[in-house]
């Protein structure tokens, strides 16, 4: 008996090895065209609805050189139960990404492959921004400490957008001032502060 594939590709699982019977449908070939990849990536439903589709996507750790890129497609309506590692349920939603590269730059990768997916929620240039572990409630607003002729000065500061590690200043701060990281609890306004360096890192000392 001749069977024709539905559609072209490269065969990626052979159910059956040898002569057997099957029964009427059952799966005998999976089939997939190498030149239409596209990514499925699991995220926490909290994350997922911040995206939508057309947003950018940057892969990286895929094993090949340099950065690939991409578009979301569609974000699944029904998300699923998953245990993460640590035993904690949690609810996540499959994400679909299409590849914008040229099929010749991703050629490396396959059914199944792993990749890392950043997906870009917003860009800006020439964007003012300091570590969020530098930033410390006053009342109801943000502040931080500047370094002003050797001693420490409290700074009431305007955000912006949040990101994991960095947080855009809108207003309070000028470009090139000096921030204190993980301000200690016991240094205030007005202290007397030295700077040093150990290994290319700067620390204070009151």
């Amino acid at each position: 008996m001749l069977l024709r594939a539905p559609v072209s590709g490269k065969v990626l699982k052979i159910m059956r090895e040898s002569a057997d019977p099957v029964a009427l449908g059952e799966a005998l070939l999976e089939i997939g065209d190498s030149y239409r990849l596209e990514v499925e990536i699991d995220l926490l439903s909290a994350d997922a609805v911040r995206l939508r589709p057309g947003l950018r996507v940057v892969f990286t750790h895929w094993g090949g050189e340099g950065e690939l890129r991409g578009l979301v497609k569609r974000i699944e309506l029904r998300a699923f139960t998953k245990v993460s590692a640590l035993g904690v349920e949690e609810q996540r939603v499959w994400v679909i990404v299409d590849f914008t590269e040229a099929p010749e730059k991703f050629a490396g990768l396959g059914d199944a492959y792993r990749v890392q997916a950043d997906f870009i929620l917003w860009r800006g240039e020439r964007v003012l921004q300091v570590p969020g572990s530098a930033l410390f409630r006053v009342g109801e607003d943000w502040a931080l400490f500047v370094i002003e002729r050797d001693r420490v000065r409290r700074q009431i500061v305007g955000i912006g957008r949040r990101g994991d590690f960095n947080v855009e200043l809108v207003s309070g701060l000028a470009a090139g001032a000096l921030v204190v990281n993980h301000p200690a609890d016991e240094l205030d306004e007005g202290r007397k502060v030295r700077l040093f360096r150990v290994r290319g890192k700067s620390f204070l000392r009151w």
